[in-house]
């Protein structure tokens, strides 16, 4: 339950209707969806596909004890306790900065074009080792993800991780003026969006918005290889620590080594201590560092930083180690894909040591516009038949990659499927696959990739 009674959200929302001719009562939990509705929640009707104040009899059958009401309805606002307000959506917003003033608890803000779900759970894992923390569950990182994730921390919580995801610019500013973030944190600056965005300059003015809300004494980490930031940060009055692989970083990771399903790395700063986490790659270890920085601006002790990165649980779909049904190994990172991330998947992928054979499997990036074709052959580079010996291509965009891989690549080794033919590709797939292969997979969500791993492990 939420510690926020019925008066105080007619405040925090500026209530337009006369709400003290009910008594003030404690609110339940805030739902938008009128079947999670359990007895004294508010229901909040958020228009979507349906507008949701035709749901809103369901809420008060489900034992709604309150509900915003939008002015602008042509029906008579319902018999229970409601509060009447310009916009829903806003109000919801409004109720969740209110509540976050209200509890006073630590807000760490993560964005970034990839990465941001891996680096929240790493943050999530590192702060629970020293204080109660909420984070965003599952991909709840937008205009009403975020708001729902702030109503619903649990009442003991004393740091509240926030994922905060976008598609086009202004979208992080209204997150940050949601949550007021105590800490910052950028991941990396990819190509998601650019075709919304128009270059990786305004990509990178998006996530910076972060920082427009953030407080006074707040800080913010970043990557140290991203001028991109640099260039924006030069009037920045709070601290910005860099973390990462150069000598200018506050953090600089060194010695890594990576295995199957985990990497170690040391630390220059801490000569002493060996880090660990439980997923692989060079990049695991930039969204590793970003959450040491931050376990580290909340005063957590190394050796418990230590501990919490060692035993993270990371969210499902994004870069893990599955068995296929004939014991090939499969490294599964089917949620999403921009240029920047295949490439990275792809280079860790190849430096796997095996005596056996690698594939890897990809599927189109989406949301690239303009720059579609470049950054699929771009991929080229990324691929090469000593380290990874066949290549399985699936979606039209990716027919110019196919094209490039032609002179590099041998009939037999190289195959392309259109849209169509996802049928086809799994049969070919699972025809071809040795017990001993490893392979990836990797393309954007709206492909359906994760149909291929499913299939391949029955």
């Amino acid at each position: 339950k939420m510690e926020f009674t019925f008066y105080e959200a007619a405040q925090a929302v500026g209530a337009q209707n006369d709400y003290r001719q009910w008594d003030d009562f404690a609110l339940g939990e805030v739902e938008f969806d009128s079947r999670k509705i359990k007895v004294g929640d508010v229901f909040v009707p958020l228009a979507g596909e349906r507008d949701g104040h035709e749901f809103i009899a369901a809420a008060i059958a489900n034992g709604a004890g309150a509900t915003l009401w939008q002015e602008d309805q042509t029906e008579e606002a319902p018999s229970i306790a409601h509060l009447v307000v310009a916009d829903t959506l806003i109000a919801l917003q409004q109720l969740a900065q209110a509540y976050l003033r209200k509890k006073q608890v630590k807000v760490v803000a993560i964005t970034g074009s990839n990465g941001k779900t891996t680096t929240k759970d790493m943050t999530a894992a590192v702060i629970a080792t020293h204080y109660m923390v909420y984070k965003t569950q599952g991909n709840y990182n937008n205009h009403i993800g975020l708001p729902y994730t702030i109503l619903h921390m649990p009442q003991k919580t004393e740091v509240l991780v926030l994922e905060m995801g976008m598609d086009h610019a202004g979208e992080i500013a209204v997150l940050a003026e949601i949550a007021h973030p105590d800490i910052a944190a950028i991941t990396m600056i990819g190509e998601s969006h650019i075709e919304h965005l128009g270059s990786r300059e305004a990509i990178a003015a998006a996530k910076l918005e972060l920082t427009g809300f953030l407080k006074k004494d707040g800080c913010l980490v970043i990557p140290d290889d991203e001028p991109l930031l640099d260039q924006q940060l030069t009037s920045f009055q709070q601290t910005v620590y860099r973390v990462g692989f150069t000598s200018q970083a506050q953090l600089q990771a060194v010695h890594l080594h990576s295995k199957a399903a985990e990497t170690r790395f040391s630390i220059v700063q801490f000569p002493d201590h060996t880090f660990l986490v439980p997923v692989l790659g060079k990049y695991n270890v930039s969204n590793a560092l970003i959450a040491i920085q931050i376990g580290l601006c909340l005063a957590i002790p190394i050796e418990k930083i230590q501990q919490g990165l060692a035993n993270v649980q990371l969210t499902q779909n994004r870069s893990q180690w599955l068995t296929a049904a004939n014991g090939a190994e499969l490294l599964s990172d089917v949620y999403n894909a921009n240029p920047t991330a295949m490439a990275l998947v792809l280079d860790t992928f190849s430096a796997i040591p095996t005596a056996e054979r690698k594939l890897a499997v990809l599927a189109d990036m989406l949301d690239l516009g303009e720059y579609t074709e470049k950054y699929h052959v771009a991929m080229a580079e990324h691929l090469s038949p000593d380290k990874i010996q066949e290549v399985w291509l699936y979606g039209e965009k990716m027919h110019s990659l196919y094209q490039c891989l032609l002179s590099k690549y041998s009939k037999e080794k190289l195959h392309y499927y259109a849209i169509e033919q996802k049928e086809q590709l799994i049969s070919d797939l699972k025809n071809s696959l040795l017990p001993t292969d490893k392979v990836v997979l990797k393309g954007s969500n709206g492909l359906g990739l994760s149909a291929v791993v499913e299939e391949l492990q029955r």
